[in-house]
């Protein structure tokens, strides 16, 4: 009986280590994915559609930051990109990137077509997944130029930043489960500007990410597990342990939808009036500069999805754990 467990010991034990080796080794996988043809431009009207873009509907700043200048994001005020904004996540510690032009520790030595494949494929320059935080897989060709064209007369600032500082369960993970996100369908070259539903969904799910927080998700992987925009995703309050943010339910369910009873004033009035709740994930402050016509278009999409019963419960959660 003796030999019997000590034979179990030995072969737990060298398959633990061939885990934790097969891990290790596992920890930068090298994905393909295409290259966008996509050269940045200086024409003013597509520098000015990116910078649109840079510090509102895409939130760039609510996430590229510095952790120092957060406060002024909140009241719309352009700051530089220069990284460091945190996130403790159940998988690890996620830093958001350095997005000025420094070539040493932003973008400046990135070609366009680097950047794009990052933000449309979710790969970056050395081949490595990215965390899917970004929601512009199947932004359109016109807006990705315009947002790349806009970066590149971003001024250097010079910060280096450690992205990803995984877990053991985050180093699992990264070695046996994530892989880069793509577009899902074919991308379109442009999306018609307009107040109607076909752009309203398309800034929703491929610009703002209204979909990315307001459908629920599994935070260790940041798979979908949810209806789309029934809510009910929590997201941990940084530095507040046990503490979460629920996103509400904006579908149109007339007993739980949030937004099912109002108008499209109240709408855009809402968006005007920018963050009341203190640890709210909503990037509040660059959405306060959404132009009418296109919280019109959102708010009009927002009207036509299927209406779930889910009561979200809530906005702030407190466990007991």
């Amino acid at each position: 009986m003796k030999k019997v467990f000590l034979w179990v010991v030995v072969v737990l034990t060298i398959g633990f280590v061939g885990f934790s080796i097969s891990v290790a080794l596992r920890q930068n996988l090298s994905f393909e994915a295409p290259y966008p043809e996509i050269s940045a431009s200086t024409d003013s009207s597509i520098l000015a559609r990116g910078k649109y873009l840079f510090y509102g509907p895409a939130h760039c700043m609510d996430c590229h930051a510095g952790p120092d200048d957060l406060e002024k994001v909140e009241q719309g005020i352009a700051v530089s990109p220069k990284g460091g904004r945190t996130w403790h996540l159940p998988v690890g510690i996620l830093r958001a990137a350095n997005i000025t032009t420094d070539s040493m520790t932003g973008l400046g030595n990135r070609t366009d077509s680097e950047i794009a494949r990052a933000l449309r494929y979710g790969v970056d320059s050395k081949g490595r997944s990215l965390f899917d935080f970004m929601p512009f897989h199947n932004t359109s060709d016109e807006d990705l130029q315009a947002i790349i064209s806009f970066i590149r007369t971003i001024p250097p600032v010079e910060n280096s930043i450690v992205s990803f500082e995984p877990n053991v369960l985050g180093m699992v993970l990264n070695a046996f489960v994530f892989q880069p996100v793509g577009p899902n369908g074919e991308v379109p070259k442009m999306v018609a500007q307009d107040s109607g539903i076909v752009y309203g969904k398309y800034l929703a799910t491929s610009v703002a990410n209204c979909k990315g927080c307001h459908t629920n998700r599994d935070l260790r992987t940041g798979a979908f597990v949810g209806p789309e925009y029934a809510g009910g995703f929590q997201m941990p309050v940084d530095g507040k342990e046990g503490e979460f943010v629920v996103s509400c339910n904006l579908t149109p369910d007339p007993e739980t939808g949030r937004i099912s009873d109002w108008s499209q004033e109240q709408f855009i009035q809402r968006f005007r009036l920018g963050k009341t709740i203190k640890d709210s994930h909503m990037p509040w402050g660059p959405f306060k500069s959404f132009s009418d016509r296109d919280l019109i278009s959102i708010y009009q999409f927002l009207k036509t999805v299927p209406a779930v019963k889910n009561e979200t419960g809530p906005v702030l959660l407190k466990t007991s754990s």
